[in-house]
């Protein structure tokens, strides 16, 4: 163990001397770190968390985070990043790893109509009838809930009225406007819109990384029996893996938001009593 905690000094010290500032230490005592890697218009956070048995029996555990990173295309980098630890069994390998999502990012197309920074999701981009009436297109009012922190990870739930897929799509990408929302580690999402005249819903989620996620927030859209809402769950990640405790807190984020914009009824009138909810435009 002294070992590997030498190895691990050395490591950030030649780290901290090549990337200079982009290299961040988070949380030292708990030797957490994130490097901010940009290339070809394209950005992508590496978050590490170096365990007592990294580099000599186990990798670092990493999270990726980017609005762009969806389904994939995060599988393929995350399978890059496994294979150079695989093949370096033992050995430091953080260098390795942000060189390569340099790479990737280097090689990745420019699109000349897709902005890195906006949403990019292939079942948003399909063709959806929105209807003829201007305002779907306008974007909805945006409600904040309160944000719930377990082991320095912090999860925040949005709400928003829509009415067509194109109207979610304008949402989120209001949502990636905000740095701090972009940035996160995960943005969770699910929807459920009612078709007045077929009395079907069109449904869909993302779980961004946060694998079963997005389908759990669904099914929990389904049981609380909402409709017209966008719901996104924000979690940023703080170092310290939580386990099956992440899905509650991102079910509790995301009723906590309805309840408190007014779609569902108030379970626990405690819970969220003096709590205010910024709203935007």
């Amino acid at each position: 163990m002294e070992d590997n905690l030498t190895r691990q000094v050395d490591e950030i010290e030649a780290l901290t001397s090549i990337y200079n500032d982009l290299w961040k230490v988070d949380d030292e005592a708990s030797r957490v770190y994130s490097m901010k890697v940009e290339e070809n218009g394209y950005e992508v956070t590496l978050f590490v968390t170096l365990p007592p048995e990294y580099p000599s029996e186990c990798p670092p555990i990493y999270q990726l985070s980017a609005p762009w990173l969806k389904g994939q295309e995060r599988q393929n980098i995350c399978v890059q990043l496994e294979e150079i630890y695989l093949e370096n069994i033992g050995e430091s390998v953080l260098f390795q790893w942000i060189e390569k999502l340099r790479d990737i990012l280097q090689s990745k197309e420019e699109h000349s109509n897709n902005d890195p920074s906006s949403m990019t999701n292939e079942c948003l981009s399909a063709a959806v009838d929105t209807g003829t009436d201007d305002g779907q297109f306008e974007i909805p009012t945006i409600f904040h809930g309160e944000t719930i922190t377990d082991r320095r990870s912090v999860f925040q739930g949005h709400v928003a009225v829509v009415f067509s897929v194109e109207q979610v799509r304008l949402v989120l990408s209001q949502l990636y406007q905000e740095k701090k929302i972009a940035n996160a580690t995960h943005n969770i999402y699910a929807y459920r819109i009612l078709k007045e005249d077929t009395k079907t819903y069109i449904q869909d989620c993302e779980d961004d990384g946060e694998t079963h996620a997005g389908g759990r927030l669904l099914h929990l859209l389904q049981i609380l029996d909402v409709k017209d809402v966008l719901v996104v769950v924000t979690r940023w990640y703080g170092g310290i893996l939580l386990g099956p405790d992440r899905f509650r807190h991102i079910n509790n984020a995301a009723r906590l938001v309805l309840e408190s914009a007014g779609h569902i009824k108030q379970t626990d009138p405690a819970s969220v009593s003096g709590k205010q909810l910024k709203k935007r435009k």
